[in-house]
């Protein structure tokens, strides 16, 4: 269900991006808040303090819901395991693993550090908050009392707290692939040592939360709270949708376990070398083989990154002949790569290979060794499907 996303920033290579859903909660976020605001300040609509405290807070929301995905994205990082993005939409956020995880403690540390990153952010405004208002009056602006004695900065502060518990209570519900459900997965995995059992498991318990929250909503409408009834019911809907498809995703990938990137790849891929002019790359390589790209390697037959056609013709002709091959390159080229040992199943969420079509396979020392293809997966794929139906 996410759709199209504008690039913000990255960190650490990580791609974070907003869909344009996530506009419409900051809209809402900041409506709602307006007037609570102008209750807690006791300004006349008209006064800009409550629309800009409004406007702080859903900044301040944006933050903590991305400094969650980013304590995913780090741990998974530290773990080995690739992260393509975080993007930010109308549910949350989703940080893009590249592979599942190898065992059940990396699954386990990386499902848990996003909510010990909530957690932390309640704790740390909570205790601010309440040695600066005190115990009664900042737990009353934490459920949105207008009627609190607080000031309009420390309200900011219980709202984000109190949302930010909201979200970690959500979360760690055992309903996969919500973090809690990761967590249930992880333990399975733990206990079976079968990790297509335990995503089966978790998905089943997933899919049981998502007919409880589709239910609730459907009370809710019926009793008059139309929005908080859909709401609740689309999200049971996506839960109920990711836990299945989870489940497919297990199917097949138990298919393939044992087969490796350099089982499929072809082992004779035609580089250019980082240092041949960009003339010379578009007559010998470009125009000779007629293909919309070429990785790049250095001396050392080390790649470096991704050469498409567009790229070179862009650069003018009277710079070309002193124009070299790696002055074109680019951080998010050079990281269309593989590791050649790397398992098969892990290129199936891979964002990069669904995107360009293709990956570079490089070995323990970074050099080019081959190229795998989506196609070159899904023939995988429906071979170890016919065999096992055979």
């Amino acid at each position: 269900m996410l759709g199209g996303s504008i690039t913000l920033f990255h960190v650490r290579g990580i791609r974070i991006a907003v869909d344009w859903s996530w506009f419409v909660v900051l809209f809402l976020v900041i409506v709602w808040l307006s007037d609570f605001y102008s209750d807690i300040l006791g300004n006349p609509g008209s006064d800009l303090g409550p629309y800009a405290l409004a406007v702080a807070s859903a900044i301040g929301f944006f933050g903590s819901i991305l400094l969650h995905e980013l304590g995913h994205a780090l741990v998974a990082l530290r773990e080995g395991v690739g992260i393509s993005s975080i993007q930010l939409w109308i549910f949350g956020g989703v940080a893009r693993l590249e592979r599942d995880s190898d065992n059940p403690g990396t699954e386990f540390r990386i499902a848990i550090a996003g909510p010990l990153v909530t957690l932390a952010i309640v704790l740390a405004l909570t205790a601010v908050g309440i040695l600066a208002a005190g115990w009664k009056d900042f737990t009353e602006a934490m459920v949105v009392d207008g009627g609190a004695d607080t000031s309009g900065v420390l309200a900011m502060m219980a709202w984000l707290a109190s949302i930010n518990a909201l979200v970690l209570v959500f979360n760690l519900l055992p309903a996969f692939p919500m973090d809690g459900g990761r967590v249930v997965r992880a333990l399975a995995w733990k206990r079976s040592g079968d990790r297509a059992r335990a995503t089966r498991f978790a998905a089943t318990l997933g899919r049981g939360f998502a007919y409880l929250f589709i239910g609730a909503g459907l009370f809710l409408i019926v009793q008059g709270y139309v929005f908080n009834g859909v709401w609740l019911a689309l999200i049971g809907m996506i839960i109920n949708g990711s836990a299945r498809a989870a489940t497919v995703q297990t199917a097949i990938t138990s298919r393939i376990e044992g087969v490796r990137v350099a089982d499929v790849m072809d082992t004779e891929p035609v580089a250019i070398p980082a240092e041949l002019s960009v003339e010379r790359a578009l007559d010998e390589y470009f125009l000779r083989y007629r293909w919309p790209w070429f990785p790049v390697v250095d001396a050392a037959e080390q790649f470096r990154g991704l050469l498409e056609r567009d790229r070179a013709d862009d650069v003018p002709e009277v710079s070309r002949g002193s124009s070299s091959v790696g002055d074109l390159l680019d951080s998010e080229q050079a990281a269309m790569h593989v590791s050649v040992d790397a398992p098969l199943d892990s290129l199936l969420g891979n964002a990069n290979l669904r995107h360009f079509g293709a990956l570079m396979a490089v070995d323990g020392e970074g050099r080019l060794r081959g190229v795998v293809t989506a196609e070159q997966v899904g023939r995988a794929l429906r071979d170890a499907t016919a065999q096992a139906q055979g």
